[in-house]
């Protein structure tokens, strides 16, 4: 049986599960901060070690001013809200990506956030935001100054000390990494969903693990 320490998720759809109930994308972002909470309590409970969320890609300024905006604020006030039933939870929160490029605002309360977790030891949730994996693998061969290893190059990643996710779980019917992780999930497995986000369920995560522990895994091998 296959161990497991990471899942990686692209959470697609939320803006279209919004349009498809017609409330609209921002709407649908709300659902899916609801998805992301039971998401990390059933992985509570299954005891899996570190989440990582694809919450806001460096190419996502392309969307609209006012859906970013309202992201932005759905991101904060959940912090603002939440942060003690967070570090009651035994979550860690860290962030994967420039996230001090982000409005003043939402930097500091996400460096707040990160500070005041920093402890906890239940899971590590990491939240990719402002996030792209060219520029996070640009990043690490700048800061590797010895010559170039992988052991020394993955050292200067964002994920540095932490098992890479052996599953990628990606929602809304997309089968494409979208620059999210690329040196990272070399040899994850790959399931890619029809369901949008804020319909996954504790079910689906459940039986795409079921599916995992029993596969086989070669990493190059016979």
């Amino acid at each position: 049986m296959n161990k497991l320490n990471h899942i990686a998720f692209i959470m697609d759809g939320n803006g279209r599960w919004g349009e498809k109930k017609k409330k609209g994308r921002n709407f649908g972002h709300l659902k899916g901060v609801e998805t992301v909470k039971k998401v990390v309590t059933k992985a509570i409970e299954l005891k899996i070690p570190i989440l990582t969320f694809y919450v806001f890609s460096s190419e996502n300024w392309k969307r609209p001013k006012k859906e970013i905006s309202y992201l932005f604020k759905l991101i904060k006030n959940y912090f603002l809200k939440e942060i003690k039933s967070v570090i009651s939870e035994g979550i860690r929160i860290n962030i994967l990506g420039e996230y001090n490029k982000l409005p003043n605002d939402l930097a500091s309360i996400l460096k707040k956030t990160i500070n005041l977790t920093k402890h906890n030891k239940k899971i590590i949730v990491n939240l990719a935001i402002n996030y792209g994996s060219k520029k996070e693998i640009l990043h690490a061969v700048k800061k590797t100054k010895k010559k170039i290893k992988i052991n020394t190059f993955e050292k200067n990643l964002y994920t540095k000390n932490m098992p890479f996710p052996e599953i990628l779980i990606r929602t809304g019917g997309h089968q494409r990494l979208s620059n999210f992780m690329l040196w990272q999930l070399a040899y994850a497995e790959l399931f890619f969903l029809k369901k949008l986000w804020p319909d996954f369920n504790s079910k689906d995560l459940k039986k795409i693990i079921l599916k995992y522990k029993y596969s086989k895994r070669n990493f190059g091998a016979i």
